[in-house]
């Protein structure tokens, strides 16, 4: 697997940068590896990187973009947070990835058994955890479908906070306007999937013609 340099970056399509990561999705449900070198790919990113990607995931240990997606060094921009929320300094990282940096795509990664979001479900305050929990209260309020024991004792409950995903572009949808002709929000359903590891992926994406796309994978 060769190492991305700024020839190969320019090339990948958003819809190519979607198979890449498919591709590599499928090959980590079969355990099954690209083959690489990772100390040359050190050497050859040594000098500069040219990710495809951006990867927006929770801080989860189970969650680690690069193994899920069987992606190597220089291919990605990985940003983890417990939950996967948004604030301006990933804005402003995404922006870099994008705009400074070249990526194709960005995807916003969810995942099951989430502690952040079990935490807002049970209004959980403690410390700095209190903001960030707070981002995540909105989807906890908005989901108005289960009436009893709203809290992380209610599986259902927690699977349709988590499932909610869809918060996290809309609030890319509108702040991310230094991005601007690099996104736009227009989203396709794509395939359902089960990772073998303990967590469930559902794939959505929107793409334009010019730059760069974003998927939702929850």
């Amino acid at each position: 697997m060769k190492t991305l340099n700024k020839e190969m970056q320019a090339a990948i399509t958003p819809s190519m940068a979607i198979q890449i990561l498919k591709d590599g999705n499928k090959r980590f449900m079969n355990n099954l590896k690209a083959n690489r070198n990772l100390l040359e790919q050190v050497n050859e990113t040594s000098d500069g990187q040219h990710p495809f990607a951006v990867i927006l995931s929770c801080i989860d240990s189970r969650t680690s973009a690069e193994l899920i997606f069987d992606q190597g060094l220089g291919d990605v921009f990985s940003i983890r947070i417990a939950g996967n929320i948004v604030n301006e300094d990933i804005l402003g990282s995404m922006e870099f990835a994008c705009k400074v940096a070249g990526a194709k795509v960005i995807v916003v990664l969810g995942h099951s058994k989430c502690g952040a979001v079990k935490g807002a479900c049970d209004h959980v305050e403690m410390g700095n955890l209190t903001a960030l929990l707070s981002k995540i209260q909105p989807a906890v309020f908005d989901e108005k479908s289960i009436i009893d024991n709203r809290n992380s004792s209610n599986s259902d409950f927690v699977e349709k906070v988590e499932g909610d995903v869809g918060d996290v572009l809309v609030f890319l949808n509108d702040d991310f306007h230094a991005v601007g002709e690099h996104v736009r929000f227009d989203f396709a359903h794509l395939s359902r999937q089960q990772c073998r590891h303990c967590e469930k992926c559902r794939e959505e994406c929107g793409e334009n013609s010019h730059g760069s796309s974003v998927a939702r994978v929850f």
